[in-house]
C-alpha cells in the first residue's frame, strides 16, 4: 500500500481550522493525518514547500454535455480539464440530450466517470421529465442512481406548483433543489444586461428583475416547504439582497457566485465577442461589487465556475445566435486569486472554504476536508505560479473563454483524487 508523505507545505483545512505549515500523510486512498505521524514509513514524497495543501477542489456546476453533445465537451474531457484547474470533484448539470432525468441516466454518469478515471463526477438530476417544466422526475430513482441534488439548469422552472413539490419531494431525500431563476417572459430575446450598454450597443436586454423575481419567488417557496433551496450563478445586487434577507428569516437558501460575475461586466460587450456571453448575463459594476460583497459576508456559500463548452464554431455565430456560456475549469483558481485573493476581498481559508466544504454540504457528499479516513482528494496548488491563460491549451474540448491572453497568478501544481496522484502541473 502506497504511503504518500506531502511536505513542508501550507495546510489548509477549514473544517478542522487548520492553517499551518507542516505535513500531510495519505495511506492508500485515504488521509491517514496532518503533522508527524511515527508510525507511518512514506513510499513516496511530495515536496509542497511554498504551495499550499488543502482539500480537493470542488465544482458543483458543471456542464460535461455527455450524452448528446460531445462534439462540446465529454465526461472525459471535462474531468481532465478539471484536474488541470486543481478541481477533484465535479456535480455535473443534467441539460444534456436526453436529460439525466433517470435513474439509469445518473447510473451513465458514474460509468463513464468511473471508465475515464479522472475527477470524480456527481451528476445532478432532471427536477422535471426532460427538463420541460410540466412533470416531476422520478426523484427517489434518481437518488437511488447517485442523484446528490436536482435542477433544470439553463431553463427555470416556470411553474411555482411544481417547484413546490420538488422542494418538498427533495426534502424526504435531503437533496437540495439548484434553481436557475430567469423569468422566460422578461429575457426573451434578450443577449445581454438590460442597461445603459444594451442601448448602446442596439441590442435587446435582459432585466436584472428577470433573475430577482424568480429567486424571490423561490425563497418564498422554500420557506413554507422547509426544504433546501441553492441559487445557481447569482449574477445581480438585488439578488444577493434577497439572498441575505432570506438567510436571516432562517431560510434554508445558499447562493452560488461565478467568477465571471465577480470580475467583468456588460462593458465587455463592446466588441460584439460572443465569449462574453452568458446566462445569467454580464451585469454592471455596482452588481459585481454586491456579489464580491456576498461573498465576503457569506451570503454567497459557494464558487462555482459554470463550466459551459461550446464548440468553436457554434460561439463563431453573430451574437444573436451565438449560445451562452464560457468555459472556466481551468481559469478557477487564477481568476478567484485575481479577484479575490489579491485584492483582499478573502484570505486563502475563506476562498478554500467556498471551494471545498461549502459546496460539499449543499450537495450532502463526503468530501471538501482532510479530516483522518476520508477519502484523500487533495489539491496543492503554486500561488505564486505566474502564467498566461492560453485557451488553445486547455484539456477541455472547447476554448470559449473571455480571459485569454490575461496574465495571472495561482494554478494547481499537483492533484490527488483517491490517493492516487492524478495531475502534475
Amino acid at each position: 500500500m502506497q504511503i504518500l508523505r506531502i511536505t513542508g507545505g501550507r495546510v489548509i483545512d477549514p473544517v478542522q481550522n487548520i492553517d499551518q505549515v507542516t505535513d500531510l500523510w495519505i495511506k492508500g486512498e485515504h488521509i491517514a493525518g496532518i503533522g508527524p505521524q511515527p508510525g507511518l514509513q512514506a513510499t513516496r514524497t511530495i515536496d509542497a514547500t511554498g504551495k499550499i495543501v488543502c482539500p480537493g477542489l470542488i465544482d458543483m456546476h458543471v456542464h460535461l454535455r455527455e450524452p448528446g453533445r460531445e462534439e462540446d465537451e465529454t465526461i472525459a474531457t471535462g474531468t481532465a480539464a478539471a484536474l488541470a484547474g486543481g478541481v477533484t470533484s465535479v456535480a455535473c448539470m443534467p441539460n444534456t440530450e436526453p436529460a439525466l432525468d433517470s435513474q439509469a441516466a445518473a447510473e451513465f454518469v458514474y460509468l463513464q466517470a468511473e471508465r475515464a478515471g479522472n475527477a470524480n463526477v456527481f451528476p445532478i438530476g432532471a427536477i422535471t421529465k426532460g427538463r420541460e417544466g410540466k412533470e416531476l422526475a422520478e426523484i427517489g430513482g434518481l437518488v437511488e442512481g447517485g442523484a446528490v441534488g436536482f435542477t433544470d439548469d439553463g431553463s427555470p422552472v416556470v411553474s411555482a406548483e411544481i417547484m413546490r413539490r420538488a422542494l418538498e419531494y427533495c426534502r424526504m431525500f435531503d437533496r437540495a433543489v439548484l434553481v436557475h431563476a430567469e423569468d422566460l417572459e422578461l429575457t426573451k430575446g434578450g443577449v445581454m444586461n438590460e442597461g445603459v450598454e444594451s442601448m448602446r450597443l442596439g441590442l435587446r436586454g435582459m432585466p436584472a428583475a428577470a433573475e430577482e423575481m424568480m429567486i424571490h419567488r423561490d425563497i418564498q417557496l422554500a420557506e413554507i416547504t422547509g426544504g433546501r433551496l441553492h441559487i445557481l450563478h447569482v449574477s445581480t445586487a438585488g439578488g444577493v439582497d434577497l439572498i441575505r434577507r432570506g438567510k436571516a428569516r432562517g431560510v434554508k437558501v445558499t447562493g452560488e457566485a461565478c467568477p465571471h460575475h465577480f470580475t467583468l461586466t456588460d462593458r465587455c460587450l463592446r466588441d460584439f465577442d460572443s465569449n462574453y456571453k452568458m446566462s445569467p448575463p454580464l451585469r454592471t459594476q455596482a452588481d459585481v461589487d454586491a456579489i464580491i460583497e456576498g461573498l465576503k459576508d457569506n451570503t454567497l456559500d459557494v464558487i462555482a465556475t459554470d463550466h459551459a463548452p461550446h464548440a468553436p464554431e457554434k460561439k463563431m455565430r453573430e451574437l444573436d445566435q451565438a449560445p451562452n456560456g464560457i468555459v472556466g475549469l481551468e481559469t478557477l483558481l487564477p481568476i478567484c486569486v485575481k479577484a479575490l485573493i489579491e485584492p483582499g476581498h478573502l484570505s486563502w481559508p475563506r476562498l478554500i472554504e467556498k471551494l471545498t466544504i461549502q459546496p460539499a454540504r449543499v450537495l450532502t457528499i463526503d468530501r471538501g476536508t482532510l479530516q483522518p479516513g476520508v477519502d484523500a482528494d487533495v489539491t496543492i496548488i503554486d500561488p505564486n505560479a505566474e502564467w498566461t491563460i492560453d485557451a488553445d491549451r486547455f484539456l477541455s474540448k472547447s476554448r470559449n473563454s473571455p480571459y485569454a491572453g490575461w496574465k495571472v497568478r495561482g494554478r494547481a501544481h499537483a492533484v490527488i483524487v483517491g490517493g492516487e496522484v492524478k495531475f502534475e502541473g
